[in-house]
């Protein structure tokens, strides 16, 4: 007889039998999360290093703003039209934020001229946005929000007075714009309308940038903190008129 033989081994087992690998579909797929990790991990490490080399000469340089001003004027019409294009790009690819970009329109080019790029510029973008909806429907205002961003402010669109409301969600400060300038597309309000209405009632949340990057350009720091407190204010009372507009529905 075989020194192992079946038909007398104990078929038992002591060991808990171990549970079978699982297969790629099981498996938790793990490797784009990690990826993403390692990426983010390489930018922050990058962006360290770019300010620890050029950090400390950039701010020498943009804290001085009539160096900076000098520096822009140098460029000739380069410079304006890079900014109101971004601006207009802004307005367009409204995921980005639009207050960076005013702010640093009125340190880079001073109140007045910043303020009349930001409007410009908004005004542009408003018409591309405008029109793209217009054409395209709710599929362009998806591309940037979801169904349920935009079907919450639908109530603009059902307004019985919807130029009138329009203007005043425009002109409180600290209103969602880029939604609102993409509902407002949807309605059957003309396109040069819109663009009128919506760049007007735009200027006070433009000017108090522009103003305090202004004065922060000119060193004025006592105005600077000044604009900055009446615009926290003003935002703040902005968003609860706002709240209480959409609450109203049918204002």
């Amino acid at each position: 007889m075989s020194p192992f033989d079946p038909s007398t081994a104990d078929v038992t087992c002591s060991t808990p039998l171990q549970p079978a690998a699982r297969t790629g579909a099981e498996r938790p797929d793990i490797e784009p999360r990690r990826a993403r990790t390692i990426a983010l991990a390489i930018g922050a490490c990058a962006l360290v290093a770019l300010c620890v080399a050029f950090g400390p000469a950039l701010w020498k340089f943009f804290s001085d703003g009539a160096v900076v001003q000098a520096w822009i004027a140098g460029q000739g019409p380069l410079a304006p039209l890079a900014m109101a294009g971004s601006i207009c790009a802004q307005v367009v690819i409204a995921v980005l934020p639009g207050e960076p970009l005013e702010l640093a329109a009125g340190y880079l080019f001073g109140f007045w001229g910043g303020t009349a790029l930001c409007l410009i510029g908004e005004l542009a973008g408003t018409l591309v946005v405008t029109a793209l909806v217009k054409t395209f429907g709710m599929r362009a205002a998806l591309l940037f929000f979801s169904r349920e961003k935009i079907e919450s402010v639908t109530w603009l669109r059902d307004s019985k007075r919807l130029e009138a409301v329009m203007f005043i969600v425009f002109l409180i400060p600290g209103t969602p714009k880029d939604v609102l300038t993409y509902a407002a597309g949807l309605t059957d309000c003309p396109t040069a309308r819109i663009a009128a209405i919506t760049t007007v009632a735009r200027i006070p949340s433009v000017v108090t940038s522009t103003l305090a990057a202004g004065f922060a350009a000119q060193g004025n720091w006592t105005l600077t903190i000044a604009v900055v407190i009446a615009t926290g204010v003003l935002v703040a009372a902005g968003a609860i008129a706002y709240r209480r507009l959409h609450a109203n529905g049918n204002a």
